[in-house]
């Protein structure tokens, strides 16, 4: 089994910037994917960015060239840079890990962008 822990979120005025984490931890291949994942109310959940097991990246069209995931594989865990935050961006983010046919996910934080 595999827990995703996800910190660093909050409140932040337009243009600022918050960075997120997710520890993983359990029984992790060093051979998986993982990924941001946002969900604003009333919204379907939609991809952030992705980081797969050989370092490749890719991102949302929303936050292209504003954020940036970055992982650290010996230590399990992974971030997301978000800079020039936008009141659009205000959802809960959640941590994901694929690896094969499993998809484990976190229980989010919160980011609300306002002024």
């Amino acid at each position: 089994q595999v827990q995703l822990v996800e910190s660093g979120g909050g409140s932040v005025q337009p243009g600022g910037s918050l960075r997120l984490s997710c520890a993983a931890s359990g029984s992790i291949s060093s051979n998986n994917d993982m990924g941001w994942y946002r969900q604003a109310p009333g919204k379907e959940r939609e991809l952030v960015a992705r980081i797969f097991s050989y370092g490749g990246t890719n991102y949302g069209d929303a936050v292209k060239g504003r954020f940036i995931i970055s992982r650290d594989k010996a230590k399990n865990t992974m971030f997301l840079q978000m800079n020039s935050l936008k009141p659009e961006d205000t959802a809960v983010y959640y941590c994901n890990l694929h690896y094969g046919w499993s998809d484990y996910w976190g229980q989010g934080t919160q980011v609300t962008v306002s002024s």
